[in-house]
């Protein structure tokens, strides 16, 4: 008799803990502890670098912060004024970066969106930054220091936009294009061509698979552009006009955008393994309700053409919400205690362990601008398209856990980001998924999830549209062990499933 008790009382265990782990089911919505991360510092445009064990991101208005775990940051620098130690000359009574572009239209200095690498010729850390006095007119300059954390020594103006006949003495336009230039070539009714040239902002460099180093900007005006950079200087090589190939000598390389479209803060990420050049841009306005949001491209040379999911290249469009995969804008998940709003102007890094990741800032549903940088883990599909996680990294995971479909079978929180601009927030709804890989969601629709034979690989297919990622196993921001599947389709949407255990 009391071995059948044991037996019973093992039995009733076992089941026990299956039901509280939630293997199968997932919990329910009052189950789920609720928290966003906090990070406590403010940086808008990071921009990220490793050196050594440490990341450093930098960003607009002179911040900039550490860490050495991706997760708890220390800011070493804020604020646009000469107190501020990560210039040691930029505030001097010539004010050379200021010389140009003048005060911004709010009565204050404008500097933008910088970017830091280590370049190997010159044994220097250069920064490239951006100074502006409106959406048009701006000038890009570089700065050097021996060490990461500065302070930056301001060495030279390399491009500039928003200049007309009268102030084009100002710029090094007729140094780099010839006594001879015309500049009427690039205004229209006697302004500059903000429809088709660039606003110099934004900048990010990188080396490519060869060794050249290059610098992506641009911003809505006339979209992205990429310039050459020598090694030896740190300052661009213009290239030979060539209208066929949409390259201008003073602005370099058009790649896409333009007509006043959305679409800035590019980044460049050239992944050995995939082959691919991954440009992240952001469409929308930067505010909380303005639409921020991160796209995907990519490409096989640096130059291009980059496309994006469906195929197709974002060159002089009306309406570019359909082009480029959509990564993320504004969502919910049963989680997080607040919505995140306006994710955007992001970079991104592959780790020396080889996992991917996606920095960038976010607003909050809470009524205010105010905005913090998020680490979000990466990962690339079987069609070659980076995915991120639902959540901010709490460490690196793997998509190694799942080799039977009846593993994945549980209650889901499902959510699409489908490719709007606006202030909508997307919610997540239930989704249940059955042993044999069979899916119902909450609206009652069906479809279908697939675990491919190689490890962690997924396909979800929803409404007839099969969405491609990984499957792995993560803690939220709130503690939560939580499920998660990140897949994107061939018609730009990314979809994020979340199961919590």
């Amino acid at each position: 008799m009391m071995k059948k008790i044991t037996v019973l009382m093992l039995i009733t265990m076992m089941l026990m803990t299956m039901a509280s782990c939630g293997a199968k089911g997932g919990k329910g919505v009052d189950k789920i502890k609720q928290k966003n991360q906090t990070m406590g510092i403010s940086v808008h445009d990071p921009n990220v670098v490793k050196d050594e064990d440490t990341y450093y991101i930098f960003g607009s208005h002179m911040e900039a912060a550490k860490t050495t775990d991706l997760i708890n940051f220390i800011s070493f620098a804020s604020g646009v004024n000469k107190s501020n130690k990560l210039f040691d000359n930029l505030f001097t009574d010539e004010m050379e970066a200021f010389s140009f572009v003048g005060k911004y239209q709010d009565g204050g200095y404008a500097v933008w969106a910088p970017t830091v690498i280590y370049n190997k010729a010159m044994e220097k850390y250069v920064m490239y930054f951006s100074t502006s006095r409106d959406y048009r007119t701006s000038t890009i300059s570089m700065a050097t220091a021996d060490t990461i954390e500065g302070p930056y020594h301001y060495e030279a103006q390399l491009i500039h936009s928003g200049y007309s006949r009268v102030d084009v003495d100002k710029t090094n336009f007729y140094e780099i294009l010839g006594e001879d230039a015309k500049v009427t070539d690039y205004l229209t009714a006697g302004k500059y061509n903000n429809l088709k040239y660039p606003n110099c902002i934004d900048p990010a460099v990188f080396y490519d698979e060869e060794g050249k180093m290059w610098m992506v900007y641009g911003s809505w005006s006339g979209g992205i552009w990429l310039l050459e950079l020598d090694e030896a200087t740190g300052l661009p090589i213009h290239p030979e006009a060539d209208e066929e190939k949409h390259i201008d000598t003073y602005y370099g390389q058009y790649l896409m955008g333009g007509l006043h479209n959305s679409c800035e803060g590019p980044f460049i990420l050239y992944d050995e393994q995939s082959g691919y050049y991954y440009l992240l841009v952001s469409y929308g306005e930067l505010t909380r309700e303005g639409g921020y949001q991160i796209r995907q491209y990519r490409a096989e040379t640096v130059t291009g053409p980059y496309v994006d999911a469906a195929g197709q290249t974002f060159d002089y469009v009306v309406d570019h919400s359909e082009f480029g995969l959509k990564m993320m804008g504004n969502y919910a998940l049963p989680s997080l205690k607040t919505a995140y709003m306006a994710p955007g102007h992001c970079s991104a890094i592959i780790d020396t362990d080889g996992a991917y990741y996606l920095v960038y800032h976010t607003r909050f549903d809470s009524g205010s601008e105010y905005h913090e940088p998020r680490v979000h883990q990466m990962f690339v599909n079987e069609d070659g398209w980076l995915v991120a996680a639902p959540f901010a990294t709490t460490g690196a995971v793997t998509c190694d856990a799942y080799t039977d479909i009846a593993q994945l079978e549980g209650n889901y929180y499902v959510l699409n980001h489908r490719k709007d601009i606006g202030a909508q927030i997307h919610d997540a709804q239930k989704m249940k998924v059955d042993k044999d890989g069979k899916v119902k969601l909450e609206d009652g629709s069906k479809g279908e999830l697939v675990l491919s034979e190689q490890n962690g690989y997924v396909s979800l297919e929803l409404d007839g549209v099969i969405y491609k990622g990984v499957v792995f196993d993560m803690q939220d921001e709130a503690g939560n062990e939580a499920r998660c599947i990140t897949a994107s389709g061939s018609n730009n949407e990314t979809v994020w499933a979340v199961l919590y255990k």
